[in-house]
């Protein structure tokens, strides 16, 4: 009782850890691990660990196969929570060269690290492939944490972070197949059987997840589950679907719940947040005792294996030539520069999908007495730490070493995308100013976008916003939204993740009344709140620039603008066609003639 708690208290203080220092959960979760199993052992009399997973006649927490059993159960339902954030859409949006970057590029790194991990540990071809394919995925929880305080531009962090959310499912499922060939092919000596029984893995595989994806979302449309019970359903359901498929097609139930993963989230169906969330809380957990397990069931005669040279070679080789391979091959005719192609080569860790799945059949093949099995855990287990360690340290040097690390923050977040919000986007989005729309309305955000904008769908009050990071190079936080409350929280939480520049509000009916009320933050003028703002982008929506001769001419428009109803100033462009907020005008900025003051609304000047 006393191990099982301990896992779980030491796996969440590992991920809060992670948290406040910004660095991939899977490092502290793999290094307690290995502190209270292998490394304990050096330090306790008998010889025995702290915690014990596998029962070995004195003690132990899982007799026999149990251990195997919670890993597969538990990785199934990782898997399907991966797979439900794979959108078809998504896909199609991101780009040849993401595209090319998990087909070609994962091509490249699954017959590299193959014939690699072949010639320079000896081991069998289907092992060394084993391996190859399991090191294939990147995954967005080791991505994220690595990139969040490095201000880089959108196209780079962009490729980075799709080809860690696209990879993680397919990668998995490549690693899947490969495994369940190894398991087939040893039963039927690489036979014409073995490949028909291998085609019964993929076709019930492929179907059961199919048809569970859909018996799952009839069921949640015709609302015959009730809204209370629709997550552990959901989790039994999972669960269930793993076990059928097991019983059909002996191995092809991860298959299986992959496939209903990414085929359930490809569906219109309301409720996939609520159950996203809570697969994401129950994954965090499982996560957490799993990798304390895994790591911990390492023995040192297991560390030793890969304690030489060779080791160092094999990591070489995958971070120094495979990665810039499949990098510069994936991205040969994109808009990428050649130093962007060298920081994004620099950056590609290993996460949690892949330490997960090579723990899981590594334990199977070891069971199997397949010779080289008892390789593929401490292998990937080095490749991940290893790679997280290396990017988690010296990213952010390499971003400077490159230069593509930004100097200054300038884009631009408008929280509420309302008319008058839209209207000002599409005008800076005209004047080379990168503006991101967040709004929870979808008919704002469907009409952004029909626009031409760049908007999503969000909620500001959870962390989605922080954890972007394609909003790295966002400086300037403006808050646009009808609710005073929601402005001023945005611009209290939000401060330090996109305020660099500045953050700035609209002023509300209230503070229009009171001099002594007028915020310091303020935005565009203190006469206009969100009312007046909507009214008269309804009235007269136009975006008019006037050129100013000097700072008294300036000063007088700006008086002229304010006695006006239905016309606002917003923004003045400078002579060299750059936008500035006049609330943040600093106060050694010189007003030059040819600038130009940028208003909204009624043209009256």
């Amino acid at each position: 009782m006393v191990e099982f708690a301990g896992i779980v208290v030491l796996g969440i203080i590992a991920q809060w850890f992670a948290w406040k220092f910004k660095i991939p959960a899977i490092l502290p979760l793999i290094l307690i691990g290995l502190a209270v199993g292998p490394f304990s052992t050096l330090f306790i009399e008998n010889g025995s660990k702290l915690i014990e997973p596998v029962w070995n006649g004195r003690e132990g927490l899982f007799p026999g196969e149990r251990l195997f059993n919670f890993v597969s159960l538990a990785i199934s339902i990782i898997l399907f929570e991966g797979g439900l954030t794979l959108k078809k859409e998504e896909i199609l949006n991101v780009g040849p060269s993401i595209l090319k970057l998990i087909t070609l590029g994962a091509a490249v790194t699954f017959f590299g690290g193959g014939i690699a991990a072949h010639y320079i540990f000896n081991l069998s071809w289907k092992i060394s492939f084993l391996f190859s394919a399991l090191i294939i995925v990147t995954g967005p929880t080791v991505i994220a944490p690595i990139l969040r305080n490095i201000p880089l531009k959108k196209n780079i962090a962009a490729v980075l972070k799709w080809e860690g959310i696209l990879i993680d499912p397919i990668g998995a499922l490549v690693a899947v197949l490969v495994f369940e060939f190894i398991i087939v092919g040893e039963g039927y000596n690489y036979t014409k059987d073995a490949l028909i029984e291998f085609g019964k893995i993929i076709i019930i595989g492929f179907s059961i997840g199919f048809t569970a994806a859909y018996a799952l979302f009839y069921s949640i449309k015709h609302r015959l589950i009730p809204h209370y019970l629709l997550n552990v359903i959901a989790l039994a359901w999972v669960l269930a679907v793993f076990v059928l498929s097991d019983l059909f097609a002996h191995e092809s139930g991860l298959l299986a719940v992959v496939i209903m993963g990414m085929v359930l989230g490809n569906m219109k169906v309301k409720e996939l947040k609520d159950i996203l969330y809570f697969k994401e809380s129950l994954s965090i957990l499982l996560i957490s005792i799993l990798f304390i397990l895994l790591a911990a069931n390492i023995n040192i005669k297991d560390l030793l294996l890969i304690y030489n040279w060779k080791t160092l070679v094999l990591f070489g080789i995958v971070i120094l030539v495979l990665r810039p391979v499949s990098v510069f091959l994936s991205t040969s005719n994109s808009d990428l520069k050649r130093n962007e192609k060298l920081f994004i080569s620099w950056v590609g860790p290993r996460g949690i999908v892949a330490a997960g799945i090579a723990s899981l059949f590594g334990l199977k093949l070891v069971m199997l007495k397949e010779p080289g099995a008892e390789f593929i855990t401490p292998l990937v287990f080095m490749i991940v730490l290893g790679t997280v360690l290396l990017n988690a340290t010296t990213a952010r040097l390499v971003a400077k070493i490159t230069k593509v690390f930004l100097d200054s923050s300038n884009g631009i977040l408008m929280i509420g995308a309302s008319n008058f919000a839209r209207l000002i986007a599409t005008y800076l989005k005209k004047n080379n100013r990168r503006v991101v729309l967040v709004d929870n309305n979808a008919g704002n955000i469907e009409k952004a976008k029909l626009l031409g904008l760049e908007a999503f769908e969000g909620d500001v009050y959870s962390d989605e916003l922080i954890e972007n990071v394609e909003l790295n190079d966002i400086g300037f936080l403006l808050a646009l939204t009808g609710s005073p409350i929601i402005n001023t929280y945005v611009l209290d939480k939000y401060k330090s993740s996109f305020g660099e520049q500045g953050t700035f509000r609209l002023i509300t009916s209230e503070e229009m009344k009171q001099d002594n009320l007028k915020p310091k933050n303020g935005l565009f003028c203190d006469t206009e709140d969100f009312i007046n703002l909507s009214e008269t982008v309804r009235d007269f929506p136009f975006i008019n620039e006037v050129s100013i001769t000097s700072e008294e001419h300036f000063i007088k428009l700006l008086k002229e603008l304010k006695l006006e109803k239905s016309a606002v100033p917003l923004f003045l462009k400078d002579n060299k066609g750059v936008i500035h907020l006049i609330p943040s005008l600093p106060d050694s900025f010189i007003i030059e003639n040819g600038n130009e003051l940028v208003y909204l609304g009624k043209t009256i000047i």
